[in-house]
């Protein structure tokens, strides 16, 4: 379609733009030719499918909620996009008509497994998230039976001698609502629907139920899974302050970090049974010196050690080269903070739900930039006359906006640093005790990853 094929570059861009790395290690897995069907987790609503077909070089239908289709113009939108609305009671209750019979409901999500299915027959590739609702955290809801289904019905069209794919997709955010952030997309093996024949000839209803375990499955092995918010929080801060030391890599890759926290998430269901003692320890140390951290307005990355020679030849280093970069940073601040800004305020209006902040910000942010970006440069190209200039101007637009964003975060390091050595001079105690505190559980941390490793060794 004329649409998805305008559309898919510009939310490429947009991605690269918004996301400072989207890695996917497994990316041969993702271009598995069609009939095929991504079943994925939905924890950041809109920007899930984004992120999933921007990566695929094939077009993607996708199965949608029903509200999404209200109005002319979204009708239209999801019309272009190759969307396909999915009925569930609980929107049909919500339409401003009477409640719609089940029979009705019924009767519409027919339609919507027919246009699977037309979709699939002529190769095509859908994608579902079989979770049916979308929440940010780290967990895996019940999923529903839509995706098995619709696979396997549409196997069953051709007696399953046409073979159609169910391709598992884990969607890992390292901070989902945060502009710049990482995420990582773990592509499972695909699974062969042909499998699953048997069982369907003689019972559908559990093939389906069986098929949709196996996708559950699959998607567990590739997602950071926590229990609760509680576990959720204690693996976090780990993670954040001392997941370098936990696995040192000079080429971290965001892999890397996904096997961290399933290991942190792991050990703790292991210390719960085997040594709850030393469990409850970490998580009041290191409650303490996050506190303590937050009180004295100081960051873990602040009290890195070194020899004294590297640090102060370091500073040095730093200090030229934001003395040296503040010109380009005032122009790139100036050039692109309102358009930077403007997105923001916009998301902080308009949800106070986290899963809907990162596609806001998105969307508004291409629209603010694009527009912002067009205005200046027609404005330098009006009075300068020179489209040598102007060229050059442009091209200095992005650049400068990122190095602002590159030089602002330098600086606030420095600036942490020089706070610590101030506070270090003028309360010298309290830093020491950070200090203290930060080895002494640096030391537990690394006690209990060998004493977990011994135990799972046995």
């Amino acid at each position: 379609m004329l649409s998805y094929a305008l559309l898919k570059p510009l939310i490429q861009l947009g991605l690269r733009v918004f996301f400072r790395r989207i890695e996917v290690p497994h990316r041969k897995r993702l271009q598995t030719p069609g009939p095929l069907i991504i079943a994925a987790n939905h924890p950041n609503t809109l920007m899930d499918p984004l992120v999933v077909a921007a990566n695929r070089r094939d077009s993607v239908a996708f199965l949608a909620k029903s509200t999404f289709f209200k109005g002319p113009f979204m009708k239209w939108l999801m019309a272009q996009t190759n969307s396909i609305p999915i009925y569930r009671r609980q929107d049909a209750e919500g339409e401003s008509v009477a409640h719609v019979s089940p029979a009705e409901l019924a009767q519409r999500n027919e339609a919507t497994f027919g246009r699977s299915y037309d979709y699939l027959d002529q190769g095509g590739t859908i994608m579902i998230f079989p979770e049916g609702t979308s929440v940010t955290e780290r967990r895996l809801r019940p999923l529903k039976t839509g995706a098995a289904r619709i696979a396997l019905g549409a196997a069953a069209r051709h007696d399953f001698r046409r073979e159609v794919q169910i391709l598992p997709v884990g969607i890992n955010y390292f901070d989902p609502s945060r502009f710049r952030s990482d995420v990582l997309l773990n592509v499972a093996l695909p699974i062969q629907v042909s499998d699953y024949a048997a069982l369907y000839a003689q019972d559908p209803i559990a093939a389906a139920d069986e098929l949709t375990e196996e996708i559950r499955r699959r998607l567990e092995e590739n997602l950071v899974i926590t229990r609760d918010a509680a576990e959720d929080e204690l693996v976090q801060q780990v993670e954040r302050t001392f997941g370098e030391h936990l696995a040192p890599n000079d080429e971290e890759t965001l892999y890397d970090n996904f096997e961290l926290s399933r290991n942190l998430s792991e050990a703790i269901i292991y210390f719960e049974k085997h040594d709850p003692a030393r469990l409850q320890e970490v998580r009041e140390k290191l409650s303490e010196y996050l506190r303590e951290l937050r009180a004295l307005r100081l960051t873990d990355e602040s009290l890195e050690s070194g020899n004294k020679g590297e640090r102060w030849l370091r500073g040095a280093k730093t200090a030229l080269r934001l003395a040296l970069g503040f010109p380009v940073y005032v122009y790139g601040v100036v050039n692109n903070y309102l358009p930077y800004r403007v997105p923001s305020l916009v998301a902080q209006r308009a949800t106070k739900e986290v899963e809907f902040v990162a596609p806001i910000l998105m969307v508004t942010g291409m629209l603010t930039f694009s527009l912002a970006y067009a205005a200046q440069i027609a404005l330098v190209h009006y009075f300068a006359q020179n489209w040598r200039l102007t060229t050059l101007y442009a091209l200095s637009l992005p650049i400068t906006g990122f190095y602002a964003l590159y030089y602002w975060n330098n600086l606030q390091d420095r600036l942490q640093r020089l706070r610590m050595l101030r506070l270090f001079r003028q309360q010298r105690p309290a830093v020491e005790k950070l200090l203290r505190q930060r080895a002494s559980i640096m030391r537990l941390l690394a006690d209990a990853r060998a004493a977990y490793l011994a135990g799972n060794e046995l």
